[in-house]
């Protein structure tokens, strides 16, 4: 049989190159560190004894020049409108990224977030407006809507910091607050919009669109340019230009690499190898960044620079307000502060729990338990960089500075809310997280094919609650690094671990796995797998695979046979295709439960995955059992 039908449509030989949600939240924790500090950095500058200084600084002009056409802004608009529409850009190629291959690709999942941010956005709204009905500042109303993303995902990962399904949701609730907002900016905060420039911007998004059929060589270099030609365009129209950021976001795709393309980068970089000139360098770089999708690519570059540096300055430049007592009873008597800090603390729980359940009542099952819900919904109570960015459009002087009051207070006393919430959910007895289990629905499995008894590899009790598969290849010095953490979580978890071995032979990299795979499948023909699998990781180099049959004692003549005319090939084959249809894109990759395993693989990282999967089927038994 050919190595095009063994393999099939993809394979993965590379180590995972993605930005998968667990490395997105990971980078958000720590910059919402960065966020808090720049903060208070901010508030501190603002109040020291050169407090007037803040102010110069951030309304020194900063003009860019060409020719005749000129570009002029003070540093807090070039922060605001410029820097932070990389930070939107940033969201939305997460959003895409969930919506094309993580937990957002079931489409019927989406519907539960998007109800609970419409609920999320309007109630604040109302609050708000409650507070400043027929006055001028009712203008303001957009800056009580939006959950600030980079803070609320890092206080959840203080307080739930096992709770990446709920992160997940937050995150996705979020992304269409702050679609919604930038769109309440470009209508509501916009004074006059100029259509030629609208019109300009609009054409350049169609041919955004369109350069998802481009070559994907030169596919990403074109984006940029037409992004910055889009941003040049809505900041001429008069439109604020960070929506350009999340639009661009939104339609760059996420994908798999495709066999086909790794295995051009192997043949470029051993071609490479033979001839080092620098066309061939160049060809190697190119393929190999075209194997990956852009959005990935994107993210890898701009993710860090975001949450470390973009987030923090924008903090920086919008958190600081002078206090003195003026301000200060100002803002006990003011209804903008009211308003924004209700909106936030008291609007956004109940908006969100009204849109959970108004979307659960479709009979689409809620990804969360109602009191984790309570939580999330609380945590969205955390507005800043949105809400200071409409702060800054629709209000000035006095009333800006009373704007930023309720917005701080407002993240300050929703952060303590969700510690005291999550704190509560951590007490609950087993039978009523039990029970409120029940009604959740089921966990996204990754693993496209269930394990099968019958044919699959399979060592430990089938009564384990937690199975352990992993896709490897015997000749990757990854998979035998990983041979040793198995067997002490073998060891450790005893009856309540089965691990299972399923075959990825990386052929263009590693000539000998194959065959490797073959004699192991001829092996288990005779009883031996697991002993020729055991010697086959301990031999990487996979030298003399006849002597290991020889002393297994195993038929030579039969075992011979099979091998020289491919018997098992069909059978490893089928291996290679559920990991293609699971999206597996190196090796080892671990499935726990069905569930992608993503990140490290050390026996510290594995033992507290395989224990969070303990407890969630114990709980899902204990909420069977629940049920009537």
């Amino acid at each position: 049989m050919a190595a095009d039908a063994v393999t099939g449509e993809r394979t993965a030989w590379a180590r995972n190159l993605a930005a998968p949600v667990r490395d997105f939240l990971r980078t958000q924790d720590a910059g919402a560190g960065a966020l808090l500090a720049a903060a208070v950095a901010a508030l501190v500058w603002a109040n020291s004894p050169w407090w007037t200084s803040y102010e110069d600084v951030w309304t020194t002009q900063l003009s860019i020049r060409l020719g005749g056409a000129e570009v002029g802004e003070d540093l807090r608009t070039w922060v605001n409108s410029g820097l932070m529409t990389f930070f939107f850009l940033v969201v939305g190629l997460e959003a895409k990224r969930e919506f094309d291959v993580g937990a957002l690709r079931e489409r019927a999942r989406v519907a539960i977030p998007f109800t609970a941010a419409l609920a999320g956005l309007t109630v604040p709204v109302l609050i708000f407006l409650a507070f400043n009905a027929g006055t001028p500042a009712a203008h303001g109303w957009g800056a009580a809507m939006s959950t600030d993303t980079a803070f609320a995902l890092g206080v959840l990962g203080l307080v739930a910091r096992n709770g990446t399904r709920l992160r997940v949701t937050l995150l996705a609730v979020a992304v269409f607050d702050d679609l919604v907002a930038l769109v309440v900016i470009a209508v509501a905060y916009t004074e006059h919009v100029a259509l030629t420039p609208l019109i300009i911007a609009l054409a350049l998004f169609a041919v955004l669109l369109g350069l998802r059929w481009a070559p994907p060589e030169w596919r990403l270099k074109a984006a940029t340019l037409v992004g910055v030609g889009l941003w040049i365009a809505l900041r001429a129209s008069g439109i604020d230009p960070v929506i350009a950021g999340l639009v661009v976001g939104l339609v760059t795709s996420a994908y798999p690499p495709a066999r086909g393309e790794l295995e051009r980068v192997t043949a470029l970089t051993r071609s490479f190898r033979e001839q080092p000139t620098p066309e061939l360098a160049r060809s190697a770089q190119r393929g190999l960044a075209a194997a990956v999708s852009p959005n990935e690519r994107l993210q890898y570059r701009l993710h860090p620079w975001t949450s470390y540096v973009i987030v923090p300055l924008f903090a920086l430049a919008n958190a600081g307000i002078h206090l003195d007592g003026g301000l200060l009873r100002g803002a006990v008597r003011s209804p903008i502060a009211w308003g924004i800090f209700a909106g936030y603390v008291v609007g956004k729980p109940v908006g969100i729990m009204l849109g959970t359940w108004l979307g659960a009542r479709t009979g689409i099952r809620r990804a969360l338990s109602w009191p984790v819900i309570f939580g999330g919904s609380v945590v969205g109570g955390i507005g800043f960089t949105v809400s200071l960015l409409i702060s800054g459009l629709a209000f000035h002087g006095a009333d800006l500075e009373e704007a930023k009051l309720g917005v701080l207070a407002a993240a300050l006393v929703a952060s303590l809310g969700a510690w005291a919430v999550f704190r509560a959910i951590a007490h609950l007895p087993a039978r009523v997280r039990a029970r409120q289990l029940a009604g959740t629905s089921e966990d996204l499995v990754d693993l496209s094919e269930d394990v099968d008894r019958e044919r699959d590899h399979i060592r430990g009790g089938d009564d384990a609650t937690v199975t352990l598969l992993e896709y490897g290849d015997y000749e990757c010095p990854y998979c035998g690094q990983a041979e040793v953490v198995v067997r002490e979580l073998l060891q450790s978890f005893g009856a309540d671990l089965r691990y299972v071995w399923r075959h990825l032979p990386l052929n263009d990299v590693h000539p000998r796995a194959e065959v490797a795979a073959e004699a192991a499948e001829a092996a288990a023909a005779q009883g031996a797998f697991w002993d020729m699998h055991d010697r086959l990781l301990a031999d990487q180099e996979l030298l003399d695979l006849g002597r290991h049959a020889e002393e297994l004692g195993l038929d030579m003549d039969r075992f011979w046979e099979e091998l020289s005319r491919h018997r098992h090939l069909g059978r490893i084959a089928e291996d290679v295709a559920s990991a293609d249809a699971s999206g597996v894109a190196g090796t080892p990759t671990f499935f726990i439960n069905g569930r992608r395993h993503q990140g490290a693989y050390d026996i510290a990282t594995l033992t507290a995955a395989v224990k969070a999967a303990q407890r969630r089927a114990a709980l899902t038994r204990a909420a069977l059992a629940a049920t009537p």
